[in-house]
């Protein structure tokens, strides 16, 4: 369903604990760098893991965000093999949404994760604010969720009668490390002990503000090489707020990297400073707003511009020419 005060209203949800599953972008267009023959079979093997790992263990899935690559998804046996599977959890989903998952401001009848939520497949947040409880051993969690494009509340007190412990989702651009220029840092929630936060596909270490303790688990699908490093995975959150992770099944070698000398080292440390080389130089050109073209091509003509005045070498070029197109495809031109 589409959420209103369904859940909310409702018991308690009865679990072991919660499932954290980052953005999966189920799509049936293969990204451009990935290698796969058959694609979207990666993302949906992760999800039937997540499955089994749910209901062996009673966990209730939260999915954080860009279930969709696409706020229309127009492969319609995707769409019936994804229902398949996430009927199979015991536990109904829970969904926030995401900025691949709309159309417009807001959830809409037009969009697939719409279509999923009336089927009763899962549960979506179209609105920022509570969403459910869930009982885990003998505590009870107060779950809200942000979605994309909307505002993350500063006080979650008196939200959640009778709960032990509040949870806020939240689908935002926030800057836990080296951000894209635009993002801002997490601050805390009052009342709020734990916010997970999907969009950021990179994983960052968890980072206390205030009284909240802020994680961004990641992605669980690698949609670009700037990825390469990245292990995807879910977290186990337990009735104590306590994170443990839980790889998935993933194969290290699913990039064409044809022409990306810097794939030579793969290093999360080597990723981070061609990561932070790319945040600085978009930083510099202040002049330039992504928004100011369809696809993103003035900002690209500024960074080619200062690769020659800076001599930039070949390796870093290709990575930031990467990472410009997920900040394009981020920012939905």
């Amino acid at each position: 369903m589409i959420l209103g005060r369904e859940r909310l209203d409702a018991a308690p949800v009865p679990c072991a604990g919660l499932l954290v599953i980052g953005d999966p972008h189920v799509s049936s267009r293969r990204p451009g760098r990935r290698k796969d023959p058959d694609w979207p079979a990666p993302i949906l093997a992760k999800l039937e893991h997540c499955v089994a790992l749910a209901n062996a263990r009673d966990l209730a899935p939260l999915l954080l965000g860009d279930l969709f690559e696409r706020p229309v998804e127009p492969d319609e046996s995707l769409k019936s093999r994804l229902i398949r599977i996430l009927k199979g959890f015991r536990h109904r989903p829970l969904a926030n949404v995401g900025n691949h998952d709309i159309r417009h401001t807001r959830l809409s009848d037009g969009d697939s994760l719409a279509m999923l939520a009336v089927s009763d497949v899962l549960d979506a947040v179209p609105e920022s604010g509570p969403a459910a409880h869930y009982r885990v051993g003998d505590r009870t969690i107060g779950l809200g969720a942000t979605p994309f494009g909307q505002a993350i509340p500063a006080d979650a007190r008196g939200l959640f009668a009778g709960a032990d412990d509040v949870v806020w989702l939240t689908h935002h651009d926030l800057a836990f490390g080296a951000g894209y220029p635009g993002a801002v840092p997490p601050e805390g929630i009052a009342g709020c002990a734990l916010a997970l936060n999907g969009h950021v596909h990179k994983r960052h270490a968890p980072l206390r503000v205030g009284g909240t303790l802020w994680f961004n688990p990641g992605n669980i699908t690698r949609g670009s090489v700037d990825l390469i490093a990245h292990v995807p995975a879910v977290f186990v959150l337990s009735g104590d707020l306590a994170l443990a992770e839980e790889r998935l099944p993933f194969a290290p070698d699913v990039f064409d990297l044809t022409g990306r000398q810097v794939a030579a080292d793969p290093s999360p440390e080597a990723i981070g400073r061609i990561e932070s080389a790319f945040v600085s130089l978009l930083q510099a050109e202040t002049t330039t707003d992504l928004a100011r073209s369809d696809d993103g091509a003035l900002i690209r003509e500024e960074i080619e511009a200062k690769f020659l005045r800076d001599e930039t070498p070949e390796p870093v070029r290709a990575a930031i020419r990467s990472l410009v197109e997920a900040a394009v495809a981020k920012k939905g031109l």
